[in-house]
């Protein structure tokens, strides 16, 4: 019986197409990159950014990773019918969701009480990967067609500027959204947490706020961003889902049965009565993930230009926990600015 030996050798000239082939794929995406910084530049923009400059792409502004990432996927990204995106505006409950629907997804592959499930030991953020971040990987095209259909994958961009194949394939959309007052507490001290990491000085809440009001945020508009994906979620009922954080705070078993529902993951009669809804809500608990070794202590990398820590993505999560650090003043601006951003649309949070 003939044994497997990993360390066969490819016969030379195989080996001399594989380096050529890299180089070329290398060479070719250095070139793109050139080519989207170079538009870019030519972009509105704001030198005071939260950690670097901002630029403005079809109404909305984007740090320089992310805004070559949006550029490369309106171009290159080919969605699949089966796709199912997570939308959401920064710190609105991103990483907790990724877990939830993950853990819909994939609860048929391993059990949830296995301690080699995949969110015990990988980032939610690796589970659900930003399609727009592959932009800074080596074959972004050839790993987004590795995945296995129906591939789960998350977004921080624009509902006007996703890559038409998004809307045309059908793809299924969940976006989630968060109070402002909450999403500008928990911004503000995830930014400073990476500009300790980087030896920047912490940015002054105050110039965050103002920041935040003008829109100049990553995704931001904040208000004009969730009013696109709300306003889809009305005329397409059946491929977007806008969901709250607060109602998902407050009836997690609830809203996890409605998404499982719309990812057409629906839980049957059997898994219900065996408590699996229960247990994929412990699982995914921000209690849970944040004492996980690999949130502890790994790192997320956005692209090759910049990491986070992983432990940087956790914290309480609380509805409400923006009274801590905001002033009264802070408060009250931004509940009038969401009022008129909202007013008429149905959308209130």
């Amino acid at each position: 019986m003939m044994s497997y030996s990993p360390n066969l050798q490819k016969p030379s000239n195989s080996t001399n197409h594989y380096e050529e082939d890299q180089q070329q794929q290398q060479q070719q995406i250095k070139s793109q990159s050139q080519k989207y910084e170079e538009i870019i530049s030519t972009l509105p923009k704001d030198q005071y950014g939260w950690l670097d400059e901002h630029y403005k792409i079809e109404g909305f502004w984007y740090d320089p990773v992310w805004a070559v990432g949006v550029l490369w996927a309106q171009e290159n990204f080919q969605a699949r019918s089966s796709d199912i995106i997570l939308a959401s505006f920064p710190k609105c409950g991103t990483t907790w969701l990724k877990a939830l629907m993950f853990a819909i997804q994939k609860r048929n592959d391993r059990c949830l009480n296995d301690s080699t499930h995949p969110l015990l030991t990988t980032n939610p953020h690796k589970c659900v990967p930003y399609f727009e971040l592959q932009a800074h990987e080596d074959d972004p095209i050839t790993y987004l067609d590795s995945l296995p259909s129906p591939r789960l994958l998350g977004t921080h961009i624009s509902y006007t500027s996703l890559p038409k194949s998004i809307i045309n394939s059908g793809s299924k959309i969940v976006c989630i959204c968060r109070d402002s007052k909450d999403v500008l507490a928990s911004l503000w001290k995830f930014v400073n947490k990476i500009r300790s990491g980087r030896n920047m000085l912490p940015l002054p809440l105050e110039e965050g706020f103002e920041l935040f009001c003008k829109g100049v945020c990553l995704s931001g508009p904040f208000w004009e961003y969730n009013s696109e994906y709300w306003n889809a979620s009305l005329e397409r009922p059946n491929n977007v889902f806008f969901l709250k954080y607060e109602d998902l705070k407050k009836d997690t078993a609830f809203y996890v049965q409605k998404l499982a529902q719309f990812m057409e993951r629906p839980f049957s009669v059997d898994e219900k009565s065996k408590g699996v809804v229960k247990d994929i809500i412990k699982l995914c608990s921000l209690e849970n993930l944040s004492n996980l070794e690999v949130n502890k202590t790994g790192t997320f990398h956005l692209g090759s230009k910049a990491k986070v820590d992983n432990n940087a993505f956790f914290r309480r999560g609380n509805v409400g926990d923006s009274k801590t650090c905001l002033t009264p003043t802070m408060i009250k601006r931004l509940d009038e600015i969401t009022k008129a951003k909202f007013r008429g649309s149905g959308l209130a949070i």
